[in-house]
């Protein structure tokens, strides 16, 4: 008797002086203070991500088991439950059914009572089939896959399937109408050539096991949920990589990873979610539509959505569209359809969206480690985003992260080295973390609307103050290097802690900071530089002092600029990595009568704080914006 060894699903897991030199980081403001409340403006959605024991145990008697061998064009079956007509194995009965050996033309089907649970052993197996799909689950309360150890386990299919009425939506090399598990530490690899990989119509649940998909569409898709806590997952998708589509209830349609490691090259979305998107940890390699690289921009500078039309022949990278292989290239394969508007974000992601992670309601982000290159945005969510953990790395051909709903940062690290526009969302909220960003647009934007249109574009011509748009920041570490807006909320924008230097615009039509209600500054310490024509401070209504000041001319890229008071003690310092010439900056150590100098390259001014906002500047408002003065 063999009982193999049963899987355990693994635990899931000063002082300040501002210094950044090319952009290399900010240190923290001892005077920050750290808010996490606004984390309850998302809250969670009711779903159940647990994994039961018997998905992760692997256990079983072989001495109890149907053996099942295919070799020379049959299939011998030792015991009961199975028949086999040629190499066509059945299996009707619950139990558990050892499989091996080869099929050149072969198929597995499961057609069972509803109540019965089925375990599949793969002790290298290696099935093809001409014309379906080699595993069918048709009927069965659940069916287990287990990948055993050391074995290498193959399925592929053929580019056609010859369906009947029965078997009519079959669009998967395994295809379960059925709940679907996978364990065990073996390989398993699936050549999708009709269309997806791994589908499972109800629950697709994977413990452990080295996983490759190599996909015409999907490589990976589970109806009303898809979970994983481990494994380790190759992925080359023609369209999406792992996928859970239902719509029709709000506790379905999610995905939940809180392990595993995961290499996915996609043509569009990595991971889409109807619903929630939950990733607590693992590690993450992902490349959507080429990757950053492959994004194209309009002639008014914005990115053009309807990125496939760049692509040539082949899929998965810049070289074109069709089938990708392991490295992402394409094979010539049949590309997806065109997208048929601009930047039309419909449920059809695979003809228009190449994002990387993707939330139809809500996206939660505690853990984990993600490198992410997309075409479009890296992440994204219909509705909120709360990331409260995790490592975060992403180059985007479009926005870094984009919320329609609030987006809330209370920890982790956020490292966005390529964007259109690094942070969008209505209500930007940071609590906390370590966020730095590379814009060619806005490095954080709150506006209401979405970014799906081509001419209404979150923030786009809107003057008047939207209700229900902020940002605020509260604490946390944020570095912006924006070409146009650093900070710009279409609503109010409010401080009450945390570190923000901003390396702003080199052009006049665009701030260092940005907003078109009011701006408040309680706490906190920023400095934010950029070009002179539009510069924006804090408002009078702040309580913590503030200074706007434009200097007589331009100060080149990579200049140390100082803020020192009149003891000669450094109250700041930061190495703008561009041109500038306004600087807006504020800090508890700024006090009232005080004459402070600004030294930058061969330039030094002196300011002296005769109020909670000190202003110079004829900017966009004549004033020193919304409501500051002038100081001096």
């Amino acid at each position: 008797m063999k009982i193999s060894d049963t899987k355990k699903l693994a635990a899931i897991t000063a002082a300040f002086f501002l210094t950044v030199t090319a952009f290399s980081g900010c240190s923290e403001s001892a005077n920050s203070s750290q808010t996490t409340s606004s984390v309850s403006q998302a809250a969670k959605s009711d779903i159940d991500a647990s994994i039961a024991a018997e998905d992760i145990d692997v256990g079983y008697d072989e001495e109890s088991s149907v053996g099942i061998t295919f070799a020379d064009g049959s299939a011998a079956i030792d015991g009961e439950g199975a028949t086999a007509e040629g190499e066509t194995v059945t299996i009707s009965q619950a139990g558990t059914y050892i499989l091996s050996g080869t099929a050149t033309n072969g198929r597995i089907i499961v057609s069972a009572d509803k109540t019965a649970e089925i375990k599949l052993i793969f002790n290298g197996v290696d099935i093809t089939c001409a014309d379906n799909a080699p595993l069918l689950v048709s009927k069965a309360k659940k069916v287990y896959i287990v990948l055993e150890d050391g074995t290498e386990n193959v399925l592929t299919d053929s580019a056609s399937y010859s369906l009947g009425e029965d078997d009519s939506n079959t669009d998967g090399a395994i295809f379960s109408k059925a709940d679907l598990t996978i364990n065990g530490s073996g390989t398993l690899t699936v050549n999708a050539n009709y269309k997806h990989g791994i589908v499972s119509k109800d629950d697709l649940v994977i413990t452990d096991g080295n996983i490759n998909v190599t996909s015409a569409s999907t490589a990976m898709e589970g109806k009303d949920s898809v979970k994983i806590s481990g494994g380790t997952f190759n992925i080359s998708a023609g369209t999406n990589g792992i996928k859970a589509t239902n719509t029709e209830a709000s506790d379905k349609g999610f995905i939940s990873v809180t392990g595993g490691i995961f290499t996915v090259v996609a043509n569009n979305d990595a991971f889409e979610a109807e619903t929630v998107l939950s990733i607590q940890g693992g590690s993450f390699d992902i490349t959507t539509g080429g990757g950053s690289a492959n994004a194209s921009m309009k002639s008014d500078g914005t990115p053009n959505r309807n990125w496939q039309n760049n692509m040539g022949n082949g899929g998965g990278g810049p070289n074109g569209m069709g089938r990708p292989d392991d490295n992402g290239n394409g094979t010539g394969g049949e590309p997806p359809a065109m997208p048929t508007a601009d930047n039309t974000d419909t449920t059809d992601s695979t003809s228009t969206s190449a994002k990387a992670l993707k939330a139809g309601s809500e996206m939660n982000i505690s853990g984990g480690e993600l490198k992410i290159d997309s075409a479009d945005d890296s992440v994204h969510s219909n509705g909120n985003i709360v990331i409260t953990g995790g490592n975060i790395s992403v180059a985007s051909g479009d926005n870094g992260m984009h919320a329609n709903g609030n987006l809330t940062i209370s920890d982790g690290t956020v490292d966005i080295t390529k964007s259109y526009e690094g942070i969008e969302g209505s209500i930007v909220t940071i609590d906390g973390g370590t966020i730095s960003v590379v814009a060619s647009d806005d490095g954080i934007n709150c506006a209401g609307g979405s970014d799906t249109g081509s001419t209404d574009r979150m923030g786009a011509d809107q003057f008047s103050a939207q209700e229900g748009v902020e940002l605020n920041i509260n604490g946390g570490t944020v570095t912006i290097d924006a070409d146009g807006d650093g900070l710009d909320s279409n609503g109010n924008f409010t401080m009450t802690g945390g570190t923000v230097c901003v390396c702003g615009p080199t052009n006049g039509g665009n701030g260092a900071l940005d907003y078109n209600g009011t701006a408040t500054v309680t706490g906190g310490t920023l400095i934010a530089c950029g070009a002179v024509g539009m510069e924006e401070g804090f408002g009078d209504s702040s309580t913590q002092y503030s200074v706007l000041h434009d200097l007589g001319s331009t100060v080149s890229a990579n200049e140390k600029l100082t803020i020192t008071n009149s003891d000669g003690k450094e109250i700041l310092r930061f190495t703008p990595t561009k041109t500038w010439q306004s600087v807006v900056f504020t800090s508890a150590d700024l006090k009232e009568c005080e004459t402070y100098t600004i030294t930058a390259g061969l330039q030094s001014e002196t300011v002296t704080i005769d109020g909670i906002v000190t202003s110079n500047s004829k900017g966009k408002n004549f004033g020193g914006g919304h409501g500051g003065r002038r100081g001096f």
